[in-house]
C-alpha cells in the first residue's frame, strides 16, 4: 500500500521533479514569480514587469509560493520574506532542496545579519524595502545576463584536481567519486577558478563575472559564496584546501589541472 505524502514541500518536489505543470503550457517570455502579501506590491510589481516584456505569476503566502514554482516552473522568483503560512526563509531552504531556480529576495528586512542569512540560504541577490523599481529591474537583468553567460559557457572539457573532478559539460562536480551539488552561483564561481587555475582571481574581477559589473564593490556577497562552496569542498577530504584565498586581493586554485 502506497502512504500518501504527509507534507505540502514532499508534494512540491515530487511534482517538480516530475515535471508536473497544473498551469497552462509555459510561454516563451521569461517568466516571473512575484511571492508577496501586500497586494498593493503584487499590483505594481505585476505592471511593471510586463510593462518590460515579462511574464508574471504571484503568490501571496510561503505556501502558495512553493505550489506556484512547482506548477507554473519560472525562470526566477523575487521573495519577500515576511509571508504568511510560511516564512520566506523557510520557502527559500525548501526551495534550494530541489531547484537552482534564482531567487532575488525584496524584503523590509534589511538588516546585514538578513541579508547574509539569505545569501547563505541561497538567495542570488537581496533588496531592501523601499525599493527603487528601476533598481530591481536591473538586477533581474543582472540575473538574466548570468543566466547567459552560463549557458554560452558550457563545454564538454573537465579538469581534475587531486581527487577533485570538474565537469564542465554536465555542469557537476565529483569528489573522492562522489557527486556534489552545486546552487548556480555556486557552480559560476568554481568554474570562473577552475579554467583560471593558477591565476589569482581579484575581487572585482569575480564580482563583474559572476553578478554584473554594478557589484563589483560588493565584496561582501562573494565572501559570503566562496564560504558556502568551500563548505561544499570541504565536505571530504579530497576538496579541502582547493580554492586559497589572497587577503585583500582575491581567490584562486593554485593546484595544476590533471
Amino acid at each position: 500500500m502506497v502512504r500518501p505524502l504527509t507534507t505540502l514541500s514532499q508534494q512540491v518536489i515530487i511534482a517538480h521533479r516530475k515535471g508536473v505543470h497544473m498551469g497552462d503550457t509555459r510561454l516563451k517570455r521569461f517568466r516571473i514569480l512575484i511571492v508577496d502579501d501586500e497586494e498593493r506590491i503584487l499590483r505594481f510589481l505585476t505592471s511593471k514587469l510586463k510593462a518590460s516584456g515579462y511574464e508574471v505569476v504571484t503568490a501571496s503566502n510561503g505556501r502558495e509560493a512553493l505550489e506556484q514554482i512547482a506548477s507554473q516552473q519560472p525562470e526566477l522568483v523575487v521573495l519577500d520574506l515576511l509571508l504568511p503560512k510560511m516564512h520566506g526563509f523557510d520557502v527559500l531552504r525548501e526551495l534550494r532542496s530541489f531547484s537552482s531556480v534564482p531567487v532575488i529576495i525584496l524584503s523590509a528586512l534589511g538588516a546585514d545579519a538578513e541579508r547574509i542569512k539569505g545569501l547563505r540560504l541561497g538567495a542570488d541577490d537581496y533588496v531592501p524595502k523601499p525599493f527603487n523599481p528601476d533598481e530591481l529591474l536591473a538586477r533581474i537583468q543582472a540575473v538574466r545576463r548570468r543566466m547567459g553567460a552560463e549557458e554560452g559557457s558550457k563545454t564538454s572539457e573537465s579538469v581534475t584536481f587531486g581527487s577533485v573532478n570538474i565537469d564542465f559539460g554536465r555542469r557537476s562536480i565529483t569528489i573522492d567519486g562522489r557527486e556534489q551539488y552545486l546552487t548556480r552561483i555556486e557552480w559560476l564561481l568554481l568554474s570562473e577558478l577552475a579554467r583560471n587555475s593558477g591565476r589569482l582571481m581579484l575581487y572585482e574581477e569575480l564580482l563583474g563575472r559572476i553578478w554584473g559589473q554594478e557589484y563589483r564593490g560588493d565584496i561582501q556577497i562573494l565572501r559570503t559564496w566562496i564560504s558556502r562552496l568551500r563548505r561544499k569542498l570541504n565536505a571530504t577530504s579530497g576538496g579541502r584546501g582547493l580554492i586559497r584565498t589572497v587577503p585583500k586581493a582575491g581567490y584562486l586554485i593554485d593546484q595544476s589541472p590533471s
